[in-house]
């Protein structure tokens, strides 16, 4: 004979209220729960996975719904909150291109993207002449890959380089990303300015290297030099099978050891590198730059297998494979691996930098023209080693 307790779950409470209790009667049958040795008790009582109370049932009774840690929190769900942000608000991606006519510009852009997104694809005129002075011109498209949609716009520089006298041909391509940086400024200093600022700023600029397979011109370097202070430069060889593999490395090692000696800091830049994974990184990018690239986008069977290349006399140059050119490399860092560093770059060092040299010419134009500011404040420097965003600082 022994005591047995009987429980009710809380549905039978509710349906028989007078039962709402522990009731005790004498059992004389066998044991209701069999004995267990005390590391079945332990686990009975503490177990090891608890189930939280809104993945069970009332009260946290064990269910048939899948176990959940008890220790989880959920922090790793902004991952998936992001996401879902950044799917809605699409992506944008602006790319300069710039080189002398003929270097198959467009071609690559097309070939980039696998659609006719360059200018001349676009729009179909008759043959254009190389126009007087530089221009710039500009083409957007929506692009959408598995519902992820990116504004992509190409600019396109007709006329840099053409010309008999190319002095201080990079000023229109200067004025223009300028131009960009200052219209994004003003709509960012607005009161009432917009939830969302439209992004025109280049955020890479694509220079096209003649494959002269000796060095670099005096225009390429001057290029180079004073633009990559404002904009990302990424240095291609166009055109890359005009060139045998040994003229290629070797072209490719002058043009490295030009750019270290006129103090040109291409993308990816040395002292934006953030951590030793991606300074590893980075430093297999930095020794294979500039990249050899060979652009097309007519496709060729080869092999049972339908690719872009080029074909001659004697083969078909394939473009995505990386024994023939560098392509591949090329569209990784624009595309699949850097697209977002890229951008980061571009807004918080080479847009800061504008950002703060206009902010203190204003200030300067204010205080030489009315004197000292009503309201003094301080404009600090970006740090650019420590990626400080530059900001005011309106003392109390």
């Amino acid at each position: 004979m022994r005591l047995v307790f009987e429980s009710f779950s809380p549905y039978q409470c509710l349906i028989h209220p007078l039962s709402f209790c522990l009731s005790f009667y004498v059992h004389p049958g066998p044991e209701v729960f069999p004995r267990t040795s005390s590391s079945a008790m332990s686990e009975a009582v503490v177990p090891d996975t608890m189930v939280s109370p809104v993945v069970g049932s009332l009260y946290g009774e064990k269910t048939s719904s899948p176990v959940v840690d008890f220790s989880y929190v959920g922090i790793d769900a902004i991952l998936e909150q992001m996401r879902r942000k950044a799917m809605k608000q699409g992506f944008e991606l602006n790319i300069m291109v710039v080189g002398q006519s003929g270097l198959g510009k467009s071609t690559l852009m097309n070939t980039l993207f696998k659609s006719k997104v360059s200018r001349k694809s676009v729009l179909a005129t008759a043959q254009e002449k190389i126009p007087k002075t530089i221009e710039i011109k500009s083409i957007s498209h929506d692009v959408e890959e598995k519902g992820v949609r990116m504004k992509l716009t190409v600019i396109d520089t007709p006329g840099f380089g053409d010309q008999i006298n190319n002095e201080n041909c990079w000023q229109p391509i200067m004025k223009f990303i300028n131009d960009q940086y200052e219209a994004y400024l003003q709509e960012e200093i607005n009161i009432n300015r917009k939830k969302r600022i439209p992004d025109s700023r280049v955020h890479c600029c694509i220079y096209f290297i003649p494959p002269t397979g000796h060095c670099l011109r005096p225009l390429d370097v001057e290029f180079m030099r004073r633009l990559s202070k404002v904009v990302n430069i990424v240095p291609v060889i166009a055109k890359a099978d005009t060139l045998t593999l040994e003229e290629r490395d070797f072209f490719k090692k002058k043009i490295r050891e030009e750019l270290r000696a006129n103090g040109i800091d291409v993308y990816p830049q040395k002292e934006f590198d953030e951590d030793a994974e991606d300074r590893m990184i980075n430093e297999k990018i930095r020794e294979m730059i500039p990249f050899a690239v060979v652009g097309s986008d007519q496709e060729y069977q080869v092999n049972g297998r339908r690719l872009l290349g080029r074909k001659t006399k004697w083969g078909t140059i394939e473009v995505e494979n990386i024994a023939h050119c560098e392509f591949a490399y090329l569209r990784d860092l624009l595309i699949r691996t850097h697209m977002q560093n890229i951008k980061d770059i571009t807004s918080s060092i080479h847009y800061e930098m504008y950002r703060v040299r206009r902010l203190n010419e204003n200030n300067t134009a204010v205080a030489h023209a009315n004197g000292p500011p009503a309201v003094p404040y301080l404009l600090e420097n970006a740090s650019l080693a420590n990626w400080k965003r530059s900001r005011f600082v309106i003392p109390p």
